[in-house]
C-alpha cells in the first residue's frame, strides 16, 4: 500500500470514530443544565405501604359510675354538709395504723396505703409524717364537733370541723397529716411533698384552697382522703380539685337546715 493510501485509511478510520462519539453525545441546553440531576442524586420513589397507618383510638373516657357515690362502704362515697353518711351512725370495718409517734386505725386499703406513702416519704428525704387524727367514731365526732362549737361559735366551728354523721374522718377514709394542723403546713416542703405525691398512693387533699364555696371547709393542706390511685390520678391528671366537681355534685358551703346536726 502506497503511504498516500495508507493515510486515507487512516482518515476513514478516525471519521468513523469522531462520528460514534458524536452520535452518543448529548447536548444540553442552558435550560436543560440547570433542571438536570447528577445521576449519583437520583432516587426512586417511595414505595407505597401495602398497609395502611391505622387511626388512633381515643382514649376511653373515665368511667365516673364504677363505685357508688352514696353508699358509706364506698371508696368514693362523697361527704359533705349536703350528704351525710347513711345511717348516720355508720362504722367501717377498720385495720390498725402504727405511724410516728402513735397508733390509729383506718379502712385496710387506706391504711396500707399510707404506711407505704410514710416509707417512701422517709426514704426520699429521711424526714417522717405525723398522724394527728385518722378514724374518728360517731361518738367521738360528737364530742370533737362540740368542743369546737364551745370554744369558737357555731359558725366558725362549722368551717373547720363537721357534724357528727357528716365527718369524712367516720368514713375510715380520711386522714389528718402533720402535728400542728395549721394552714401554714402546706407551703412547707412536707406539705408540698403531699401535695404533689398524694395522689400515687391513692390519696388526695381535700379541701384546696379557696374552694370552701365548694367543699363546705376552709383550706385544710393536711387533710388527705383515700380515694383509690385510679380515681385519685384521674383527678391529678385532669386538674379537677374537688370530688363534688369531679362528679358534677352540688356544692356544699352550707347544711341544708341550721337545726340539722
Amino acid at each position: 500500500m502506497t503511504p498516500a493510501a495508507r493515510t486515507a485509511v487512516i482518515l476513514a478510520a478516525a471519521a468513523a470514530v469522531v462520528a460514534g462519539a458524536v452520535t452518543s453525545f448529548i447536548v444540553l441546553t442552558p435550560s436543560d443544565r440547570s433542571t438536570a440531576t447528577p445521576r449519583s442524586t437520583l432516587s426512586l420513589p417511595p414505595t407505597p405501604s401495602a398497609t395502611p397507618t391505622p387511626t388512633p383510638t381515643p382514649t376511653p373516657t373515665f368511667d365516673k359510675s364504677q363505685l357508688s357515690h352514696d353508699d358509706a362502704s364506698s371508696l368514693w362515697v362523697v361527704v359533705n354538709k349536703l350528704r351525710p353518711l347513711n345511717p348516720v351512725n355508720y362504722a367501717p370495718a377498720l385495720a390498725n395504723l402504727t405511724f410516728p409517734g402513735g397508733k390509729g386505725q383506718l379502712r385496710p386499703e387506706a391504711a396500707a396505703a399510707l404506711q407505704q406513702l410514710f416509707a417512701d416519704y422517709h426514704a426520699q428525704t429521711g424526714d417522717q409524717y405525723t398522724v394527728v387524727s385518722p378514724y374518728r367514731s360517731y361518738g367521738t365526732q360528737v364530742s370533737v364537733y362540740n368542743g369546737w362549737v364551745s370554744r369558737l361559735g357555731q359558725a366558725q366551728a362549722d368551717r373547720q370541723s363537721a357534724r357528727p354523721g357528716y365527718s369524712e374522718h367516720q368514713t375510715g377514709l380520711a386522714v389528718d397529716i402533720d402535728t400542728a394542723v395549721s394552714q401554714s403546713f402546706g407551703a412547707t416542703a412536707a406539705g408540698q411533698w403531699l401535695a404533689a405525691n398524694s395522689y400515687k398512693y391513692g390519696f388526695i387533699l381535700r379541701y384546696p384552697d379557696g374552694l370552701e364555696s365548694v367543699t363546705g371547709y376552709e383550706y385544710e393542706p393536711w387533710h388527705f382522703r383515700y380515694v383509690g390511685v385510679a380515681l385519685a390520678t384521674e383527678m391529678h391528671v385532669t386538674g379537677v380539685q374537688t370530688l363534688e366537681q369531679f362528679f358534677g355534685l352540688p356544692s356544699a358551703p352550707n347544711y341544708a337546715s341550721d337545726d340539722d346536726h
